[in-house]
């Protein structure tokens, strides 16, 4: 499964800090998930505290 980060990302960079495998990036808008290197973990969604992060 993969997961994607919604319009409702406050930019906080909380998901970014914890992300082991270095998969999300600050874009334009919010942070972006980089499918390729993502290994689905969750720990992304664990701890973002906005829950803006879904699955896709």
């Amino acid at each position: 499964m993969a997961y994607e980060i919604t319009d409702d990302c406050l930019n906080c960079g909380t998901c970014a800090d914890e992300c082991p495998s270095g998969a999300i990036t600050e874009g334009e808008d919010r942070y972006e998930i980089d499918e390729d290197k993502c290994t689905e973990c969750g720990t992304c969604v664990e701890v973002c505290p906005n829950e803006a992060i879904v699955e896709k």
